[in-house]
């Protein structure tokens, strides 16, 4: 079965970040996920737009950038011009006064749009931007912090997703609390990838090729 697999950086060691790059590439990983917070969008600050540029110097492999951060129309050229045309930027709609401007911008930088759906937010409030998007990535947990137990309503907004994702052009992404389980009961309905944090792959004693493979090997 096909789909895709992006690491969560943010739960990487960033003692020996070059080498997690690199472990990471050569197990298998689709895509590197960079979560970007402002402390204020999310009552948390992770990664900063040096560790963004640093990952994207280090792989040829995509960047999917989840950008948690109030007003990102402000300061969207900072992040676009160290990406590359390969790579993924993705905000929250409500985090801006008029997000389908700051989408417009990372389609004019050659980059692919997306928008981050929170649990708590409906599908009826962004169906308009769903036509300007080619990703959606659905928060199973409220953004902020690794290790948060999913929220199963979510569920029926996947559901309701998949049912619109071919007619307008979209493909959907799990993020939060992804375990083997969720995997093997979305990715067979049409969920395109997942972005694998502490549940899954870091802080295991397995090598990351190892828990790669076998998630690709799952018995579906």
């Amino acid at each position: 079965m096909d789909f895709e697999l992006t690491a969560s950086m943010m739960c990487a060691n960033y003692g020996y970040l070059e080498k997690e790059v690199r472990d990471l590439e050569a197990g298998g990983i689709d895509s590197f996920h960079i979560d970007i917070m402002d402390g204020r969008y999310v009552p948390n600050f992770a990664m900063s737009l040096n560790d963004m540029a640093y990952i994207a110097s280090a792989t040829e492999k995509p960047l999917d950038v989840h950008l948690m951060i109030e007003h990102p129309n402000n300061n969207i050229h900072i992040f676009l011009d160290k990406l590359r045309k390969c790579d993924t930027v993705y905000i929250h709609p409500e985090a801006e006064y008029h997000p389908s401007t700051t989408l417009q911008k990372i389609i004019n930088a050659g980059m692919t749009p997306g928008i981050a759906i929170n649990p708590g937010t409906s599908i009826e409030t962004v169906m308009e931007m769903l036509v300007i998007v080619k990703k959606v990535l659905v928060m199973s947990v409220n953004p902020g912090n690794a290790g948060q137990m999913y929220l199963p309503y979510v569920g029926k907004k996947i559901t309701k997703l998949l049912a619109l994702k071919d007619e307008m052009g979209f493909e959907i992404y799990w993020d939060g609390a992804c375990g083997a389980d969720k995997i093997m009961q979305y990715a067979p309905r049409g969920v395109k990838g997942f972005v694998l944090g502490t549940t899954l792959l870091f802080g295991k004693e397995a090598p990351y090729g190892e828990t790669l493979k076998n998630i690709r090997e799952l018995h579906f």
